[in-house]
């Protein structure tokens, strides 16, 4: 029964991050399918660039929410177990970025990775905050920022002795997010990177 409760709670969790916030609040308040504007990403950047910052900013706290709730959820009812927390962590983030409810089509999955660390790792995630807040500040682009962002959250574990496992989860989750910003990358080089205010 236990087995079959914690399988329960990934499904869970993989459902609650394949919710597609971006998609439902453009489509609800703009009339417009996200995913044919700008660069088709329904995230929060495309979001906020396509309908304005009141739809970017409730799919950037949703999104947040869609990582942040299944581990808390985990946590209070396997309170022993950070496998589990783990595992309904990582299913929220692979939902965010391959949703069902889109043909397995997403995000990059940066706002959900960051409420699931907000939840197992709040220090370092906080600093990886300040380190995105750098980045877009000094180039103006969110992509940066991100990248940064995530690339700093294993070091920063490792400064503040983070439990190993949760540091493995983090350096996997920062290349699963460079990985879904290779495009980005591709345009960063190209000169061609969209900033938050473009229009495309």
């Amino acid at each position: 029964m236990d087995t079959l409760r914690i399988i329960g709670l990934v499904l869970l969790s993989y459902l609650l991050g394949g919710i597609p916030t971006g998609y439902l609040v453009v489509k609800r308040l703009r009339g417009l399918d996200i995913r044919e504007h700008g660069s088709g990403n329904p995230g929060t950047a495309n979001v906020y660039r396509v309908a304005g910052p009141a739809c970017g900013l409730i799919t950037l706290f949703v999104d947040a929410m869609k990582g942040y709730v299944p581990v808390i959820m985990a946590f209070h009812l396997q309170p022993d177990r950070p496998l589990v927390m783990m595992l309904c962590g990582a299913a929220a983030i692979v939902g965010h970025d391959w949703t069902v409810f889109l043909g397995f089509k997403g995000g990059k999955g940066v706002a959900t990775s960051a409420g699931v660390f907000a939840a197992m790792m709040p220090k370092p995630l906080a600093c990886s905050l300040l380190v995105f807040i750098v980045g877009y500040a000094v180039t103006g682009h969110i992509s940066v920022g991100s990248m940064a962002a995530a690339a700093s959250l294993p070091g920063f574990n490792l400064a503040f002795h983070t439990p190993m496992a949760f540091t493995s989860m983090s350096a996997a989750a920062t290349a699963l997010i460079l990985y879904k910003h290779i495009p980005n990358i591709r345009r960063l080089l190209e000169g061609k990177e969209l900033f938050i205010h473009d229009k495309k």
